[in-house]
Formats: structure tokens, sequence, C-alpha cells
């Protein structure tokens, strides 16, 4: 482990994009205010959540397009898209296509899985192939490979008047650099690192040994250092590191009071795992013996943030992050935090605000 932590080199924040299903262009208005706000702070990257059949981002490749043209310098994440939603080749095509019109800053951060309440879902979503389908890491291999510009087929060439290609057009080059991906167990950090992928590291990671101990920070930088031991770059692989951080530095009491209630409500679950293993889809093997632990919410000054923070196990083996905003609060209350994050937090970890 580092002696000392690393200095923050970058900030970045994350939000779930709640709306009023009542007024939904409001909701997303104000997701995109808040990413225009974080470039004018200087955070380094901005990053949605997708959210299906639920009042969040349903789609966030085209949040962030409209985020694209909004912006100039912030780059532009997901974290993450659920691939089990996804036809790999579409999204190929849909993330080239706003990483081209951003100028090359869309950061896609991926994970796989059985969908969410796949058995309620399945004849919407793949009604002819549902026993069929494989939620597994061959379907972000396929995502990989398209966006490094593998062959999609054997179309290349002219018909009549048309052009056609054999690679994911329009090619957007970089990209594949920049996918990432979201993962809470040490199987997925060996598999991104032994991928050349970035990895996302959230506030839930598998606490995979039943007699524990139930560190979390512990668990998490065993995951990085999973990672990083298995990547081509070893310890210089991009790790990003999201837990959910409130300073209150200008907060108003009120807000404090809501920030407070709001974290003692959600501390319960952070003791103990919650829930039983998972399954594999299709065959229903036990996945392993992994359930979720959360990470506690960080409330407070920035000053105490940031030493907290410093002697976090797995915040010494990072230097980005992106803190992810709380799902329920209001507009306002965002502006507060991230201003609070860019002028007081982020400083206070050593960072430099962009521009």
């Amino acid at each position: 482990m580092p002696s000392v932590p690393r200095p923050l080199r970058r900030l970045g924040f994350l939000t779930i994009g709640l709306f009023d299903p009542a007024d939904p262009g409001r909701g997303h208005e104000s997701t995109l205010e808040i990413i225009e706000l974080g470039e004018r702070l200087g955070f380094d990257s901005a990053w949605v959540r997708q959210r299906h059949l639920q009042y969040g981002i349903s789609s966030p490749v085209a949040v962030l397009a409209a985020a694209s043209q909004r912006t100039r310098r912030i780059e532009l994440g997901t974290a993450v898209i659920p691939l089990g939603w996804e036809n790999p080749l579409r999204l190929a095509e849909d993330l080239a296509t706003v990483d081209v019109l951003s100028g090359g800053r869309l950061n896609p951060g991926v994970s796989v899985g059985t969908p969410t309440h796949y058995d309620r879902v399945r004849d919407a979503l793949y009604p002819d192939t549902g026993g069929a389908e494989d939620f597994g890491y061959a379907r972000v291999r396929r995502l990989l490979d398209l966006v490094r510009g593998e062959p999609a087929g054997d179309v290349a060439g002219v018909e009549g008047f048309e052009v056609f290609s054999d690679v994911v057009q329009p090619h957007a080059p970089g990209l594949a650099r920049r996918l990432w991906y979201g993962g809470g167990g040490l199987r997925s950090a060996r598999w991104a690192g032994e991928h050349g992928m970035n990895f996302l590291t959230s506030n839930v990671v598998k606490a995979e040994d039943p007699q524990g101990p139930y560190d979390f920070a512990r668990i998490q930088r065993s995951l990085v250092r999973e990672f990083r031991a298995h990547h081509p770059d070893g310890a210089a692989a991009r790790v990003s590191q999201g837990l959910v951080v409130i300073p209150t530095d200008s907060a108003t009491p009120a807000q404090r009071a809501k920030y407070a209630e709001y974290a003692a409500r959600r501390l319960p679950r952070t003791g103990a795992p919650q829930g039983p293993a998972r399954r594999l889809p299709r065959t229903g093997a036990p996945q392993g013996p992994a359930r979720l632990l959360f990470a506690p919410d960080l409330v407070g000054p920035s000053a105490e943030l940031a030493e907290r923070l410093r002697a976090d196990a797995a915040f010494r083996e990072v230097d980005e992050v992106a803190f992810a905003l709380p799902f329920t609060f209001d507009h306002e209350d965002y502006v507060q935090i991230l201003t609070d994050m860019a002028t007081k937090l982020g400083p206070a970890l050593g960072w430099r605000p962009a521009g």
C-alpha cells in the first residue's frame, strides 16, 4: 500500500438524473444544467447512471449526446450501461457517434449480468431468444472488438449507389482506450485488467468471503490491486473510485439536516453483506458466495471528509474519483454539493480544477 495517499488528479461526479413522470423534461434539463455547472467549476468528468423502467435516465447515450453540445471540455461517462439490455453492435454505433460529436470526450462504462427483473421483462426485451441470451463477459468482449474496429460482418463494397463498411461507422479513434468496466468482485476486476479496460469501482462491492471480516475499504482495495495485477499497464492502469460524498461547507441548516437524515437512513445496510448469492443465468448455478456490501455515505465539512478519505485504504490506491450525488435531492442541493466539492473538498485532496 502506498505510504501516503496519491494527490487527487481527476475529480468527477455521478448523477442518476431522476425526474417527475408528470414532467420528465424538467428532470432531464436539470441533469444537463448540472453537467454544464460541473464544467464551469472545473470538474474533469461528469457521469450518468442508467435506469430501466424507473424514473431515472434510461438512455444515457442520448443524454450525453445533448450534453456534448452544451459543453466543450468536460469528459462524459456512463456508470454504467448494463449490457444485458443492449445489442453490442448497435451500442457501438451509438457510442462512436456521440464520441465523434463530443470531440473524443466519451467514457463509456459498462457491466454484464442478467437484467434486473428479467423474468418479468424477458418477453418484452427478448421475446424470441430470451432463453438463449448470454449475459456473461462474451457480451462486453463483442462490444470491445467492435469499438476497436474488428469486422462486424462481410459487407464491405459498393452496391449500386451505396457504399458499405465491414466495421462500425463512424470509427472513433481513442474510444476503445476510454472504455470502462464497472465491477464489484475479484473476477470482474481480473477480467477487466486482462482485457485492457479501465475499472470503475463504486460504493458497492461483493463480500466474497462468507466468514468476513467485512471491511469495505480493504475489499475495494483488493479489487484495485487485482485489476492492476492483470492489466498491461500495471500500476498505471486507470481506476476511478465512486463513493457517496456530501460536503456541507456552504449548506444551509435545512440542507445539513436533510443530508444527515439521508445518510442515517442508509447506514444500516453498511454493517453486513446484503442479499443472497446470485445465480448464473440459464443454468441457475451459484455464482459464488458473494453478497453485496455497501460503503457508508460520507457527510460533513470538506476538511473532515478529506481526512476520512486519506485514511481510506482504497482511496490511497487511486488518483481519480467520480463521487456519486444522492438520488433524491433537489437541484439546488446538487449545486451546493458540487460547488463545495470543486472549491473546498477537491483542493483539500490536492486536486486543481481544469481550465
